[in-house]
């Protein structure tokens, strides 16, 4: 048996005479093992020609489509100190419910009639402005009056002017005629006195015209008298009107200067009251800034800042609240390198943390437990975690999202490409290659999604 001798007894002795030796050599092994493994090969070999969608998986969590319906911080606009705690963690509140009350931690804020003081100084700082006005209004009435008077005034002095000028021609005209006289007495009595040295006259004749002749000279004398006279009564007029005119000017120049003075007393004093409304302004609305408030309606998440009598500074955050309404969403994020195959309006499955499923990436309409969604954003910037941020609706045309599903939880996303064949699929993964590169056309989207259904 061992072949150790030289005598081979297998060579003289045939083990199929036997029976068991016919049982042990004319037995076929694996037969059952390898018809498996047949019927194996070709099942294989047909299902690499089955079609399988290509996809990109991600990881995300659930948030909300709007920015406004998202969980948000309360903060103080003005620091304070906590006063009074009017909810609870867990309470509903509705928008404009007081949350917490504080109180002021600056000093130039501790007056409680702060308010009501300021409204007092605009008060009276608004009538100062009442009074200017009037002062204005009563120079005004007075610049009026004196520029009146300055006119009658003036046509009083032009009327002494032109009497004074009109004087003067009758005065000129006046002494002409009397040197006129004089000359012609002149020539009588030079011709009376030859006549009476001839002795055809007598000195009687001669005296008569030598009275008429200083007759005649005293007169021109009187009217040249009353002619320089009226010379300066016309002098004295001009400088009257000139000096009636530099009077009112002054007068009125005074008067308009007190008017403008008392104008710009009222600009500055309306200034001060607009300054002292709009600090009225912002004390009222800081009273009101005491009392924090529900921005919308939501739920108290949690209390970030505990306790009573506790300080803060301005801009801090108080409280966390969730709105009540809100439309979920999912915000996934994939590689830069699936980034050129992802296009707004793309049917994306969606398997929720918590909800059974059994999801076959490839074959969409075979998975369980999957909701549909598409997308309605992409991130054009890359997130700090290396990828970029894809925010996904629900789409309207598949199954509902379940009604408990909550802002934060995790989300797995599936977004579905091509329609390729298996053995296509494995040879891209092997190479690590990435999916096929396309632009969805909108008939065909259509098409396709209604057929991946």
């Amino acid at each position: 048996m061992l072949n150790i001798t030289n005598n081979t007894l297998n060579k003289k002795v045939k083990l199929t005479q036997y029976a068991s030796g016919k049982l042990v050599f004319n037995k076929q092994y694996y037969k059952q093992l390898n018809r498996f493994l047949l019927a194996f090969a070709i099942i294989g070999i047909i299902v690499l020609f089955l079609p399988w969608t290509q996809n990109i998986s991600g990881q995300g969590q659930v948030t909300t489509l709007r920015p406004d319906q998202r969980p948000q911080t309360i903060q103080s606009q003005i620091p304070g100190r906590i006063e009074q705690w009017f909810v609870r963690e867990g309470d509903s509140v509705k928008k404009g419910d007081t949350i917490l009350k504080i109180s002021e931690i600056k000093s130039e804020y501790f007056d409680d009639r702060l308010v009501e003081r300021t409204g007092n100084q605009i008060k009276a700082k608004s009538s100062s402005v009442t009074a200017y006005k009037g002062k204005i209004d009563a120079l005004q009435r007075q610049i009026s009056a004196l520029a009146n008077e300055r006119d009658l005034k003036l046509e009083q002095a032009q009327n002494k002017l032109l009497q004074a000028q009109l004087k003067i021609k009758g005065d000129s005209i006046d002494v002409e005629a009397a040197r006129i006289n004089q000359d012609i007495a002149q020539r009588q009595y030079d011709r009376t006195l030859t006549l009476q040295q001839e002795g055809l006259k007598a000195v009687k004749d001669v005296e008569e015209k030598r009275l008429k002749l200083q007759e005649t000279q005293a007169k021109l004398i009187s009217l040249e008298n009353k002619y320089l006279a009226n010379k300066n009564d016309l002098i004295n007029a001009t400088i009257e009107l000139a000096r009636t005119k530099a009077s009112y000017a002054d007068k009125i120049s005074k008067a308009q200067s007190d008017m403008y003075t008392a104008q710009s007393s009222q600009y500055d004093t309306e200034a001060q009251v607009t300054k002292l409304e709009n600090e009225y302004t912002n004390y009222k609305i800081r009273n009101d800034l005491r009392y924090i408030t529900a921005p919308q309606d939501g739920f108290i998440n949690k209390a970030l800042k505990g306790g009573i009598g506790e300080t803060f500074k301005e801009g801090e955050q108080l409280v966390s609240i969730m709105p009540s309404n809100y439309q979920l969403a999912v915000e996934t994020y994939i590689r830069p390198i699936d980034l050129p195959l992802i296009h707004i309006g793309e049917k994306v499955r969606v398997q929720f943390d918590g909800w059974p499923a059994i999801v076959f990436s490839g074959w969409p309409n075979v998975s369980y437990g999957t909701y549909g969604a598409k997308v309605v954003a992409i991130e054009n910037f890359i997130s700090d975690n290396g990828k970029y941020r894809i925010l996904l609706a629900p789409d309207e045309e598949d199954h509902e999202w379940p009604k408990a599903i909550r802002v934060g939880s995790g989300a797995k996303t599936i977004a579905l490409l091509d329609d390729v064949q298996i053995w296509f699929e494995l040879w891209r993964q092997l190479n690590s290659f990435p999916p096929n590169y396309y632009q969805p056309d909108e008939n065909n989207a259509t098409n396709k999604s209604a057929k991946k259904k």
